[in-house]
Parts: C-alpha cells; structure tokens; sequence
C-alpha cells in the first residue's frame, strides 16, 4: 500500500506517469491502474485523515461478488474408486456414464477434482491405486509356528509365506520349512493355484531366494526365480532395499495373517506341516470373506469381481524345480554335473558352457542357444554321450562293429578275413580291436591285394601278429613258393663226389 501512497502523492505534484513509475520501480500499467482506481473511489492526494492501509486496500479493491452456485449431484465416489481399478478405466469414461445419469452433473474438470479430494480421505494404504491383475506382493511373517515330533519330541519352527493382491487384497498364506530357493518357488507355485491364475508381476522382498545382488536401481534376479516367472509368463519386481514403502501390502498382509490366523492357532499343537496348512487354509477363508469396514464388500467378493477376471491363465504343467550351474568344457567334451558327465559339441571343449538341471532334464546352453539335452543320471559315476557330439573319428570308433570289420576283411579274401578274426580273438578292448582293423586298412591301401597272400602265409606259419604281417610283406616273403613236392635238387655230378664205386 505504501506504493499506492507514493502513487497518488507524486501525480498531485504533476509528475507523468511515467516518470512516477521509472521511481517507484513499478510498471507504467500499474501506476495508471491505481490512479483509475482512485479516481472511481474519489480518493485523491492528500487522504482523508486516520485512513489505514486495510481501508485503503478495501476502497481500491473492493471484493468482487460471486453468483451463488447451484449444488450440482455427487457422483457416487466410492463406486468411481472402485472401478478405476479395473483395466481400460479412465475418468473421463466415468464422467460420461456420470453426465448420462445427471446431466446437470459437475463439469469434468470438478469431476476431476472431487475424485482426488475424495481419495485424500482413504487410509494411507488405499492411496495407492493398482489395476486388477496387476501386482502380488510376498513376503515371509516374521513370526513362526512350531511343529512337534511325535516321535522324537523335537520342535521344528515352520516359516509362514504371505501374498497378496494389490487391487482387491486378497491374500494367501502357506508354511514351508525354510525360506531357501525350493520352498521359495513351492510357496510361488501355490499361490498362483491359489488365486487360480497369474498376475501381472510379483513384488518381492530381497531375500537370498530372489535376488542374488542387492542393488537400488538394476538387483540381480535368482537364475531359478527369473526361470519360474518365465514359465508363468509374469515378472519379477524386487523392491528397494530399506523401503518398506514399496511392498506395504504384503507388509498389511503379513500383520493381517499373524493377528488373525497366527495368534488364533499359538494354542494349538501340530506335528506336520500338511496339518498346519490345512489349519491355515480355514481361518485364511474366514479371514478372505470377512466384510471391509470403510467399503462395501470383502477381499474375496472383490477378487472375484476385479482381480480375477484379469489374471493370466495357469500354464498346462507345473513348474519344474531347476537350477543353474555353469561348466567348462573338458577335453572329452564332456562336463560334470554331481558327478556324471554330459557330452556337447565338441568345438566348444575349453568353453563355458551353463546348464538348466531340473529332476529328469540336462539343458546345456551357449550363448543362450540350447546345444545338447540329456535325461538326467541319477547313478554314480554315470556318462551320457550324444555320438552327434564326436568329432568324426571318435564317432568312427563309437560306432565300430566287429562284425564289419570281419566282412569287411572277408571282401579282401579268405586268409585276411581268418588273420583279422584270429587276432581279434585275442583282444578284449574295444579300441584295440579297432586299431587293429585300421592297420590293416593301411597295409591294404599300401601293399593292395598282396594283403591276402602275406596273411595266408602268417596264419600257415602262425605268426598272428601285426609285426609279422609286416615284416612278410617288406621282405617280400609272400612271393615265396613253399607249395610241397616242388623241391629243386642241386646237380652233383662233378669230380669231387665219391660216387657208389667207392663204398664197393
């Protein structure tokens, strides 16, 4: 206001305008807009005596009169809630079925408004809006139920696993032993047969089981984990470490389902876990069915009206348990899972190779291509070999037959055939015999049809060894007659034989 003094006093001293404002620091607008005012008031300079700053303010800028507004009909805000959460919901939809009941009804921008003033009265935990189907959130409680032996009287704690859905709440619990990697995913397994369907994504804790590498922005997903999402088609979201923020449904879940299911059976004594599911299952219903207090309906009629409808469907089977070790290549190509051995390719011997081992089934993969599958052994010591896997002279000798290698000498003749038999005979390894056959695959190739002679003179004289098939054929023994009644005898008429006179 002390402006609009100064304002008014310089103007009755006849300064422009524009000079008034180049002093003040105001703009030129704003200088003729106070003395406008002014002049409509019948104020001018000097001010009526005893005049404050409020009554200046008020005869410049009286309060402009608002029309009385007419109160339009409400919609229904809770049912607008409601089903926003359903896919496709927008509010622009809403406010047209809205206007098609009430066409006098709020225009969309209030529409718009009322809807977030109305969601500022919901707890804190209803703030946050989920689409049906879209997200579970798990957790283990922290509390756990004891499970005695009959047998030994030992007492065993059971770990309690809790899911629930973000749009409609409803939540399921199941106990296991232990929270490692195969109870994890068999908690995982039965709550999606559980809600009879599959959400869009799972929000998790960062347990062991889950992520391998706690890290804010991008966490290592467990290799099995990220296996089991992928067979249920959904995706795994872990939440930031020391936020609890980021799963507080499962974070309500597991207080619900330690007050309500928990607390009411710490009387009661079980001796297996299928005995304590089976208790859980009960007052879980009981606890699904029971009526909200601030909304119409309960988590189990808001299942079946939001959530499930929108699930992905079951897959056909079951997931499979499966892990996921990496190996190298050994010469033999051949790597070692729990003491048996599997074969692939053999151009990647000296490569890493990592393996998806489920009860029945030996994936290998490279590169995230599958090169070899193997049914899993189970025995000690075991070896399963793909001959496809062999370089072409391993797979020669792997599909070595005696038999053809006998007819094969047969082609060749009689004496090679019994020499080769012979001396096969003879051996009890398999890769000997085979060197065997190629040896003399080589002298044939070497010496041609002179193989058959040498051998007929080895098994005539039974020298049934390779050297001395060899040494036949280098000496060139096989062109020797030894056929009997062809004897030479040497010419013994001359001057130094005696004669038969002599012995007279």
């Amino acid at each position: 206001m002390r402006k609009i003094r100064d304002v008014l006093r310089l103007h009755a001293k006849g300064h422009s305008n524009r000079k008034i404002a180049r002093s003040l620091s105001i703009s030129r607008d704003s200088v003729t807009s106070y003395l406008t005012r002014a002049q409509a008031a019948g104020l001018s300079w000097p001010l009526p005596h005893g005049m404050d700053d409020h009554e200046l303010e008020q005869r410049l800028f009286p309060p402009v009169a608002r029309k009385k507004r007419t109160k339009r009909p409400q919609p229904d805000w809770e049912m607008i809630y409601q089903a926003m959460k359903e896919k496709g919901a927008t509010l622009q939809q809403l406010h047209l079925e809205y206007l098609e009941e009430h066409p006098d009804g709020l225009a969309y921008s209030s529409f718009c408004e009322g809807f977030r003033d109305y969601k500022k009265t919901m707890k804190k935990y209803m703030r946050q809006d989920y689409r049906a189907g879209e997200k579970v959130f798990v957790d283990y409680s922290g509390k756990t139920m004891p499970i005695h032996d009959p047998r030994t009287g030992d007492v065993k704690q059971a770990q309690i696993f809790v899911g629930v859905l973000g749009a409609s709440n409803y939540t399921f619990a199941f106990a296991s032993w232990t929270q490692n990697l195969e109870d994890w995913i068999e908690a995982h397994i039965r709550m999606f047969e559980f809600f009879g369907g599959v959400p869009e994504c799972v929000v998790c804790d960062n347990l062991k089981a889950a992520v391998t590498k706690v890290r804010k922005s991008d966490p290592v997903i467990n290799q099995t984990y990220l296996d089991m999402a992928r067979h249920y088609g959904t995706m795994i979201f872990p939440a930031r470490p020391y936020k609890p923020q980021d799963k507080a449904k499962a974070e309500n879940g597991v207080q619900l389902v330690e007050r309500w299911i928990l607390f009411r059976l710490r009387h009661k004594k079980f001796t297996s876990l299928n005995e304590l599911n089976t208790a859980i299952a009960e007052l879980l219903h009981e606890l699904n069915s029971r009526d909200f207090k601030q909304m119409p309906g309960s988590r189990k009629s808001m299942f079946e009206s939001i959530d499930k409808p929108e699930l992905l469907p079951l897959p056909p089977s079951r997931y499979e348990l499966a892990c996921f070790p990496r190996s190298r290549v050994m010469h033999d190509y051949h790597i070692s899972i729990d003491g048996c051995r599997y074969s692939v390719p053999h151009t990647l011997v000296g490569k890493n190779v990592e393996s998806r081992v489920t009860r029945s089934t030996i994936e290998i993969f490279f590169n995230g291509r599958r090169v070899a599958i193997h049914p899993r052994l189970h025995e000690k010591n075991g070896v399963s070999t793909n001959k496809d896997h062999m370089p072409a002279n391993h797979r020669h000798l792997a599909n070595w037959d005696k038999e053809e290698a006998i007819k094969w000498a047969a082609s060749i003749g009689l004496g090679t055939q019994t020499f080769l038999r012979r001396l096969i005979s003879e051996t009890k390894n398999k890769y000997q015999a085979y060197r065997i056959e190629q040896s003399l695959r080589k002298l044939h190739e070497e010496y041609g049809d002179r193989l058959e002679a040498a051998s007929r003179r080895a098994v005539k004289i039974r020298a049934i060894r390779l050297a001395s098939l060899r040494s036949i054929l280098s000496n060139n023994l096989d062109f020797a007659d030894d056929s009997e009644g062809n004897l030479i005898e040497a010419d013994f008429d001359h001057e130094n034989i005696r004669g038969p006179d002599y012995y007279k």
